[in-house]
């Protein structure tokens, strides 16, 4: 009996049978251009097909023209984007699973237009958000009804694509909630006022784009079940709604998630990072399936099928969104159906290559998966024209990608690491409290190299003599970096120790601290919090405008409110400039002028990182084929080293 017999299971909703339980969820993907779905962007979704998931839902299309802004978005407003979407959905359907679309207008939450300026904003009334700070223009009662058309029009495009279903986005803080919410929504006309009223402007959209698609298409709805915001929907409301809904009989069904793109707040929620309990919205969805005959999707950091199993096996949800879960391993479905679930690369909720790169205009991956966003690439390996052998030097993230890489396409691979274990500096990052789940980047890149055959030898130190002794085609050095520790001015008569010594336990500190932060990234951070709850005072000074700053900002602002209940004092724009017995003196790094921390008993230090060069040093004339990947090239993150270690793997 398969051990996850609900999930696995298939599910038909008007007509529409999906094979499984599973979907991914719609995410923008910076794979558009001109508004328009790109070949990458069908090569993305087939592979998540071709993994085995029962549906596909493209990401949020525009349906009217005062909701574009930034041509990386689609834009259903056009014919143009028909010819994509037909793209999709052929490849989607030769996979065997199916796809809908995405309908979607943001009403307040805008960001910039296309051309860079501040669009004009259109919401239920003049109530601005808390993230974005666009005041928008109350929608005119003529408007509504050109705003459901587009609805309609963008379906009906959909529909001559040839795709099984729409989706209409009413999560996530966008029009049609802030329509539903009586926060947002101080109309006094027939969609302001009464809950009905507030609803009423959903249900003439879904009853166009009904009367649109016709009566063979699936039609549903996603909804946040709780904003988690300052003045954001709440469970109620929605649960009253999606029971209003049912009763039409115009919705096939809802997707539950939670939070807004309104507020710093409810933003985290859109995206949760790995301090997020695992299934946590699920509750949220069982409370709206208990009140609903449809069927009820869920999402929200489902990252593993047990937690999917264990999710619609108590009757919380129908369906679960896994699209992490699949950016990280498209072929989760399948490994799932195959009983591989060892086998499975479980996405680990740091947000670096997803969401991180989608917020800065560049197409999502995975700092596990870089083949994710890369698929026409590097989806599919072929076998090396000549077998190699290869020595990898370096047993950390880049090292253990490129050794997996190698030894799948043929290659002789043997991975040397000084240490005891596989992992390199994701040892370290996964003590920081939050930070536990980090540790899977290694124990799946880990297994990636057994499975694909690569010998490994720890606690194994390669010179110059062990290369020539073992007489490689090529050898790949990734042997990282250190802790960089430059001279601070008065350090030997205060007490200074670094980031890596804190976190091995190789040396104490008192009870007041101040963490000198020149990264801004997760280890400032996660050292003030680890201090924080040891009892210390602790002030992270941060070399930047905010604690965090290289750092998605969904990670980075759960933090920040972390370390404020905490205690944490945060002092941006500084660098140390020196330590006396008892003080810490920075430097406003605009200004010049000193502040000085007195009181403080310890400094800690994460000032960067400094390539470990020895090995290409010693092997300087050496004849042979020589690689350089990851830190030792130029400290940087673990996902350019993974990045970088299938490249190689893939060049030789």
């Amino acid at each position: 009996m398969s051990p996850l017999p609900h999930l696995l299971s298939p599910l038909t909703i008007r007509g529409t049978t999906f094979r499984n339980r599973i979907f991914s969820t719609g995410h923008m993907t910076m794979m558009v251009a001109d508004g328009c779905p790109t070949d990458d962007l069908v090569a993305y979704h087939a592979a998540r097909a071709a993994g085995g998931a029962g549906l596909i839902i493209t990401e949020a299309a525009r349906v009217h023209a005062s909701g574009v802004g930034s041509s990386m978005a689609l834009n259903a407003t056009r014919d143009a984007i028909i010819p994509g979407y037909r793209s999709i959905a052929e490849a989607v359907h030769r996979e065997g699973a199916k796809v809908f679309g995405q309908l979607s207008h943001s009403g307040r939450v805008m960001g910039l237009a296309a051309d860079g300026t501040l669009p004009v904003a259109y919401s239920a009334s003049t109530v601005p958000d808390e993230r974005h700070h666009m005041m928008p223009r109350a929608i005119p009662p003529a408007m509504i009804g050109e705003l459901v058309a587009g609805y309609a029009s963008a379906a009906g495009r959909m529909r001559e694509a040839g795709l099984d279903g729409v989706e209409i986005l009413a999560s996530h803080g966008l029009l049609p909630a802030q329509f539903l919410n009586p926060e947002t929504n101080r109309r006094t006309d027939a969609y302001g006022g009464s809950a009905d009223n507030r609803l009423r402007f959903l249900r003439e959209i879904a009853g166009a784009v009904r009367a649109r698609i016709g009566p063979n298409m699936v039609i549903g709805v996603r909804i946040s079940g709780d904003e988690l915001e300052h003045e954001g929907l709440t469970l109620g409301v929605v649960i009253d709604a999606c029971m209003a809904l049912d009763r039409d009989g115009v919705i096939d069904y809802v997707n539950v998630i939670a939070g807004s793109m309104a507020g710093l707040a409810g933003s985290v929620h859109v995206v949760p990072p790995m301090f997020i309990a695992a299934g946590y919205v699920a509750p949220l969805a069982g409370a709206v399936r208990s009140k609903v005959t449809f069927p009820v999707f869920v999402a929200g950091r489902i990252n593993q099928p047990q937690v999917a199993e264990r999710i619609i096996a108590e009757s919380q949800a129908d369906m679960c969104g896994m699209t992490r879960a699949m950016i990280a391993d498209p072929q989760m479905p399948n490994k799932a159906a195959a009983g591989r679930l060892d086998d499975i690369r479980a996405c680990i909720g740091c947000n670096q290559a997803c969401i991180g790169h989608m917020q800065t205009g560049y197409p999502i991956s995975c700092i596990q998966h870089p083949e994710t966003g890369r698929e026409r690439y590097y989806g599919v390996r072929g076998t090396a024209a000549r077998r190699k052998t290869v020595m990898v030097v370096g047993g950390g993230p880049a090292g253990m990608k490129a050794a997996a890489v190698a030894a799948e396409r043929g290659h002789d691979v043997t991975l040397y690491e000084r240490g005891a274990q596989l992992g390199g500096q994701v040892l370290l990052a996964q003590l920081l409290p939050g930070r536990a789940e980090f540790g899977g980047l290694a124990t799946n890149l880990a297994r990636e190299v057994k499975a694909a055959g690569a010998k490994v030898s720890l606690r194994t130190t390669v010179d110059r003599a062990v290369v020539e002794g073992a007489r490689p085609d090529a050898v790949i050095i990734a042997t990282g970096a250190g802790s960089r520790r430059p001279h601070i001015e008065g350090a030997k008569d205060g007490h200074v120790i670094d980031a890596w010594s804190l976190l091995r336990g190789e040396a104490n500190v008192g009870s007041r601290v101040v963490i000198g932060d020149w990264r801004c990234d997760w280890i400032g951070l996660g050292l003030a919090e680890k201090l924080a709850r040891d009892g210390c005072k602790v002030r992270l000074a941060v070399n930047g405008t905010m604690a965090g700053q290289t750092i998605q900002m969904y990670v980075r602002d759960h933090w920040i409110g972390v370390l404020h209940k905490l205690g944490v004092e945060i002092t941006p724009y500084v660098r140390v400039a020196g330590v006396e017995k008892e003080a810490v003196i920075l430097q406003h790094v605009i200004s010049g002028e000193a502040i000085v921390c007195e009181g403080v008993d310890t400094l800690v230090t994460s000032l960067g990182h400094e390539p470990d060069i020895t090995l290409e040093t010693e092997l300087a004339g050496w004849g042979g084929e020589i690689h350089l990947i990851g830190d030792c090239l130029a400290p940087r993150t673990a996902e350019e080293a993974v990045l970088e270690g299938l490249k190689v793997g893939v060049a030789l």
